[in-house]
């Protein structure tokens, strides 16, 4: 977001502002938008950014040789799905470059959230000729060749990426920090501590069981509010023993006692889960388990019972295997509710743990009985949530879901214009996958940072968006 954008860009409250394009219009049908791009609209090699840079950009993005895992996310416009399906060829997509300045885009559908969708990074412009020069070193210092209010000058493996300001960005003269270090940092503890000793201005996050005394001690500096993503746990649902029996994967999200997780554990003000699709979506009515309203000891008795079923017992239990990406919090998340599992169904549970880049090919290869992850929304509505349950969405579907009834479902909202009845549909897709069971929600995020009191212009934000472009250094 500080190195690239796109048409349009989030403002520092994360609402949508003009980006490379500084105006548009939309067909009185919904099906196509024609963008007027900035005529000093430049690289920061200096070379015209042009309508052409973003068809070549898309194509890109949904060409199956590209093999991007974000690929979905254009499916609205025309024929990117069938292009990504190796149906019809990349020069079909339906985004055309009138000229240099003007591109026009036609959607297989009316796409409410389309311009929201835009602010996300598949979207952005990458440059061709960078590309076609360097092949998979494009991205490196030296060779990358961006369009954002900064450019990438160093990049040092596990040290840190330090960017610089572009001075061809058309808003340069308003960009107020010239320089940033983002440093990679896996232990919350480390973080905080280079946040005390005045290292980071930002965190990502911050130790969960230090927030009672944050909230106290720190208050003008740490900040916390909602975000528009869920906390849960996937299900390997391609093998045995959760593939054919739905009632065991319900056993196992009934037995977790939210409560105690959110006030306990994580402490954050996260908001126990028992859907998928998180609040803050404007007229669109939360799904929710069949059991969310029970207490929780009706909810263990009853899972006991479907263990029962099952034909596990003390002699016989039912052994689990969870992974978790290398990380403290998610590791004290991961031992609680084993021990719940435990406790309560004499469930056997392994805690196996990987560093990021083995932990995403373990759960893209579907190497796994049961993983963390979490999603947050690409953008404020509910399909970004849902269409990551299609069956026909490739590594990014988390466990391997794949419901024909589901899929025409989400297909039916995406073709329907009525908004009310688009949602109903919406709500009809979750419901099939509260009851299907393929992921258990734990809770709906809140987002913790510190920040220090010198950075200023940083806005709460449900999607957490704070791009260095709007923020200053006093």
């Amino acid at each position: 977001m500080d190195i690239f954008e796109g048409l349009v860009h989030p403002g520092p409250d994360g609402t949508l502002r003009p980006g490379v394009a500084e105006s548009w219009e939309m067909s009185d049908d919904g099906l196509t938008y024609t963008f007027k791009l900035r005529p000093d609209a430049v690289w920061s090699d200096g070379t015209p950014l042009t309508a052409k840079d973003f068809v070549y950009s898309w194509a890109r993005m949904v060409d199956p040789t590209t093999a991007s895992n974000y690929a979905f996310i254009l499916w609205p416009i025309t024929n990117a799905e069938r292009i990504t399906k190796g149906e019809v060829p990349k020069d079909q997509i339906g985004a055309v470059a009138v000229d240099d300045h003007m591109l026009k885009v036609t959607l297989r559908s009316p796409t409410p959230y389309f311009l929201q969708m835009l602010m996300h990074h598949s979207a952005y412009p990458v440059p061709q000729t960078a590309i076609e020069k360097f092949g998979r070193e494009w991205t490196r210092p030296g060779n990358i060749v961006s369009n954002g209010a900064y450019t990438i000058q160093e990049w040092v493996p596990q040290g840190h990426i330090k960017a610089v300001k572009n001075p061809r960005y058309r808003d340069a003269a308003d960009v107020q920090i010239d320089t940033v270090f983002y440093y990679p940092v896996e232990e919350y503890g480390t973080e905080l501590k280079q946040f005390r000793a005045g290292e980071l201005h930002t965190t990502y996050d911050v130790p969960q069981e230090l927030i009672p005394s944050l909230e106290k001690d720190m208050a003008g500096q740490f900040r916390n509010s909602p975000y528009f993503g869920t906390y849960y746990y996937g299900i390997n649902v391609t093998r045995e023993p959760f593939k054919s029996d739905t009632k065991l994967r319900h056993a196992l999200a009934m037995a977790i006692d939210r409560d105690i997780l959110v006030k306990q554990i994580t402490k954050g003000g996260e908001i126990p889960a028992y859907g998928w699709v998180p609040p803050g979506v404007p007229g669109y009515q939360q799904q929710q388990v069949a059991w969310a309203k029970t207490d929780q000891k009706t909810r263990v008795a009853d899972a006991k019972k479907i263990l029962a079923e099952a034909g596990y017992d003390k002699g016989n239990p039912l052994k689990v295997e969870l992974l978790y990406n290398t990380n403290d919090n998610h590791k004290k998340i991961a031992i609680a509710i084993a021990g719940m599992w435990k406790q309560f169904l004499g469930v056997e549970t392994t805690l196996r743990n990987e560093e990021w880049k083995v932990y995403l090919e373990s759960r893209n290869k579907k190497q796994f009985q049961v993983m963390r992850a979490a999603w947050i929304g690409d953008y404020v509505d509910p399909y970004s949530f849902l269409e990551l349950l299609r069956g026909d969405i490739g590594e990014q579907n988390p466990a391997g879901y794949a419901n024909p009834d589901f899929d025409a479902t989400a297909d039916k909202a995406t073709r329907e214009t009525d908004a009310a009845a688009r949602f109903g549909l919406l709500g009809e897709a979750e419901k099939m996958v509260l009851t299907d069971m393929p992921i258990i929600p734990i809770y709906f995020y809140s987002q913790q940072h510190m920040v220090s009191d010198k950075l200023k212009g940083w806005q709460d934000n449900l999607m957490d968006w704070h791009p260095t472009r709007y923020l200053r250094l006093e």
